[in-house]
């Protein structure tokens, strides 16, 4: 039995998809029917329900954007840090395997040349630097407490987007905003990204971390492009001059823009598509909000 945490969510819900997709024996445990973070409720769950597996989708990522979580702290660090080494202890005294949604948001920028950061590079957009918002410092420090744990998954999930239009889905953002910053980053498409994951437990993929962003980086702007070229909308947008107007206008703490290196994810044998190429299928199989409820 796969335990799914944090199913109700976003990303949960492509998990669900996913798993219910492949007909894999899998319960989807919401913090309505108890509260997991406390780890004698999820230690008892787990031996109910005879976990041979646990996903952690759980975290807390802020509304609308991760500006709220320089206001609501508390919420942020226990999602995002303390509860998986709550899991991780947990799990670990069963020894069941699990997997950990992170995120690539703990990292800045490029390697000087120009290539993406990978699973061996030490994260620079965190506390230690003190130069990150305090949402990817908890993503970091989430890390950072699993770093000696040899039992889990770290699947790093990169500003995910799908078909599905919806206030998480980066495509949607987008087209929300008439003023955009021009930025190059690595992307998740979100259905690749947990069918990914999935294949992780399905084909005994070795545990460890991943980077599953799409291969390749884009720009703001060609993202914009691609959805002016389909059709999705027809406003006209501008851009920023800089990052230092975005965030004296737009924003209250510092984002994260970086491109990752999905290498190991190719190697081990998981397939993602371009992230160009995926970002065009999403867009021509698009599904407005209207028709997504």
């Amino acid at each position: 039995m796969i335990i799914l945490l944090g199913g109700n969510g976003y990303v949960g819900s492509a998990f669900r998809q996913e798993l219910e997709a492949r007909r894999l024996n899998f319960l989807s445990l919401s913090r309505a029917e108890g509260d997991y973070t406390h780890p004698l409720f999820l230690r008892s769950a787990l031996q109910k329900q005879k976990a041979t597996f646990v996903i952690n989708c759980a975290g807390y990522t802020g509304k609308p954007n991760v500006d709220a979580c320089e206001i609501h702290k508390t919420e942020c660090l226990q999602g995002n840090a303390v509860l998986p080494g709550t899991i991780a202890d947990v799990c670990g005294n069963l020894g069941i395997p699990w997997g950990h949604v992170s995120s690539g948001c703990i990292f800045t920028g490029s390697k000087p040349d120009g290539s993406g950061f990978s699973e061996t590079d030490i994260p620079n957009f965190t506390f230690r630097q003190n130069n990150c918002s305090f949402y990817s410092g908890c993503k970091a420090l989430g890390e950072e407490v699993l770093a000696t744990d040899k039992n889990c998954y770290i699947w790093r999930l990169r500003i995910p987007f799908s078909e599905v239009d919806s206030h998480r889905n980066y495509l949607s953002k987008l087209q929300r905003y008439n003023k955009l910053l021009n930025a190059t980053n690595s992307l998740s498409d979100l259905g690749d990204f947990a069918r990914c994951c999935v294949d992780c437990i399905d084909r005994s993929v070795p545990l460890g971390t991943y980077n599953l962003t799409n291969p390749g980086a884009v720009t703001t702007e060609q993202v914009v492009k691609l959805i002016q070229k389909h059709g999705n909308s027809q406003q006209q947008f501008s851009f920023f001059t800089d990052e230092s107007e975005f965030m004296n206008m737009a924003a209250k703490t510092p984002r994260s823009n970086c491109v990752l290196d999905c290498s190991k994810a190719i190697a081990a044998g998981l397939h993602l598509m371009p992230v160009e190429d995926a970002i065009e299928r999403a867009l021509k199989q698009w599904v407005p909000e209207t028709r997504s409820h």
